[in-house]
């Protein structure tokens, strides 16, 4: 069933394992390497079509100094900010709720209301991209951080109810028991009881919704559109020009959008890989 541990694979399949690794973490990397060493090549290496070679120059000081002191990039940090940390603290909210409500009580009607949340993450985003943007219109929501947030909070409920309710049923039913003989209230219960067992997920949860929402172009691009409300994603294609994309600015940019995610996983990287191994052994 498990895959057999490489330490007992033949000496041969060991050697492979060994000389593919290192190959497979360079096209892993490479990307990333590429945007690195573009955000750092002066302007001129695009114009003299020096794509791929090294710097003739560096150039990252003024790359980025042109990011953060004579572009828009600040503020589109700050919208994303302002998306990415109501959303996280909304779906988050709502999911400890509905995953102790589907994980704790047994009704009629459980499993096909669990259903409903579970099967919300199968719909494909782009089937909803016109009635949604429809409704934010009719709501007087387009273009605006609120409407991005609220959306983003009901398309992530789903997936964080998932998460929420598998990780309350693990926990031992004898303590909501002995609560309720002591005559809790059921809103104490999840208060006192459930919630402080649940700090692990809601940290790993937290940065799962976090890496999505401010990785998020398709509704940045879908549900705003200008400075005021566009998040960093979309805020990096304004760099741009009407002939000649910077790509210098463009990797600079990305390299600064790409940071938040990286500082929160490392930051809470102790609670987020508790959060998903809690409960794989005993």
């Amino acid at each position: 069933m498990f895959p057999k541990p490489i330490e007992k694979s033949s000496r041969a399949a060991q050697l492979s394992y060994q000389g593919l690794l290192p190959i497979a973490l360079l096209m892993w990397l490479a990307p990333l390497i590429a945007v690195a060493l573009f955000s750092v090549k002066p302007d001129t290496d695009f114009t003299t079509g020096n794509y791929w070679g090294l710097p003739s120059a560096f150039g990252g000081f003024e790359n980025y100094g042109k990011v953060f002191f004579q572009s828009d990039m600040p503020r589109y940090l700050m919208n994303s900010f302002l998306i990415t940390v109501p959303t996280v603290i909304g779906a988050v909210a709502l999911s400890c709720m509905t995953g102790f409500a589907l994980g704790i009580y047994k009704f009629k009607s459980n499993l096909w209301i669990f259903f409903m949340f579970v099967a919300g993450n199968f719909v494909p985003f782009q089937i909803l991209m016109v009635p949604v943007r429809d409704l934010t219109l009719d709501m007087g929501l387009y273009n605006t951080k609120t409407g991005l947030v609220l959306f983003h909070i009901a398309f992530q409920t789903g997936f964080c109810t998932l998460f929420m309710r598998n990780f309350i049923r693990a926990l031992p039913y004898e303590l909501i028991e002995a609560a309720r003989v002591e005559g809790v209230a059921e809103w104490r219960i999840f208060w006192f009881v459930v919630l402080p067992l649940m700090k692990p997920a809601i940290a790993a949860l937290s940065v799962l919704i976090f890496t999505f929402i401010w990785n998020d172009y398709f509704w940045a691009v879908v549900l705003t559109q200008g400075i005021e409300s566009q998040p960093v994603t979309a805020g990096i294609t304004s760099f741009n020009a009407q002939y000649r994309a910077a790509y210098h600015l463009m990797s600079a940019g990305s390299i600064v959008a790409a940071l938040p995610p990286v500082a929160m996983f490392f930051l809470m990287q102790r609670h987020f890989i508790a959060g998903l191994t809690l409960g794989a052994v005993k």
